[in-house]
């Protein structure tokens, strides 16, 4: 990858990692038009630089993440990254066959913003508006929404779980909040077993300059993930996920439209 060509990825990264709109289909949908080719480096790179937007959440709660007093938040975390865990490694060969499907992922691009255009309706009366009351039980739940995300690419972890929490009674700020939180030990998690994988299938690619390649993109994707993360939590209090779902339903037509066309493949 070119320094431009990082730069450009990871800034489309840190800008959609936190909206309901798929970070991933976005990098798979960007990366042809581009010039970036998928092999196991751009593979690894897509995943460091989603990890690295996700610790600007780390940045902006720091607060309550380092609130060390607050057990509970820790253990509802890893309730709910637990189901991510097992079908991310149940269904790693589906999983890697869907990523490298765009046609696959415009389709659920659509599907998912058809399904946006109504949450606001069926959600709006939802109270829970403090992390606190959210249970354990309630976590583990949100967390089987987070498998949606990993069985169907293109879907959004964040739309997912995001969802999963209105379904719970939360807050539309509230249940952004907690995915957010969550993110954290998913990515962290799907960068360590990224890096395992290319570690010992292709270690040729962990050379000095594809390490200052994911320092770049971490470093972009960090910084403008940081100025996203306020914008959505703002937008989303006041005008709900309509226009998310408008864009994610133009944006699949318009990609299907260029495979047709052959100028993306």
């Amino acid at each position: 990858m070119t320094t431009v060509q990082t730069i450009i990825v990871s800034i489309v990264e840190g800008i959609t990692e936190f909206l309901p709109v798929s970070s991933t289909a976005h990098m798979r949908f960007t990366n042809p038009l581009i010039g970036v080719q998928t092999d196991p480096f751009v593979d690894m790179f897509e995943v460091v630089i989603q990890l690295a937007a996700i610790l600007s959440v780390v940045t902006i709660y720091r607060k309550k993440f380092f609130d060390f007093k607050r057990l509970d938040l820790y253990i509802k975390l890893a309730i709910a990254v637990i189901p991510a865990l097992i079908f991310g490694y149940l269904l790693k060969k589906h999983i890697d066959a869907a990523l490298n499907h765009i046609a696959f992922m415009a389709w659920v691009m659509i599907g998912g913003g058809v399904v946006l255009l109504f949450i606001d309706k069926l959600f709006d009366k939802n109270k829970v508006n403090t992390e606190v009351q959210v249970n354990y039980p309630k976590a583990f739940i949100i967390g089987c929404f987070q498998v949606l995300s990993i069985v169907f690419p293109g879907l959004s972890r964040s739309a997912a779980t995001i969802i999963g929490g209105l379904t719970q009674k939360l807050t539309r700020k509230e249940a952004a909040e907690f995915s957010f939180l969550l993110a954290v030990p998913t990515m962290l998690a799907a960068s360590a077993k990224s890096f395992m994988d290319v570690y010992k299938e292709h270690p040729e690619v962990l050379v000095k300059d594809n390490f200052i390649t994911l320092g770049l993109g971490a470093a972009v994707s960090y910084i403008v993930a940081l100025l996203a993360v306020n914008f959505f939590i703002s937008y989303l209090q006041k005008h709900g996920f309509k226009l998310f779902g408008w864009y994610r339903i133009a944006l699949g037509i318009i990609v299907l439209l260029l495979l047709q066309q052959g100028i993306i493949k």
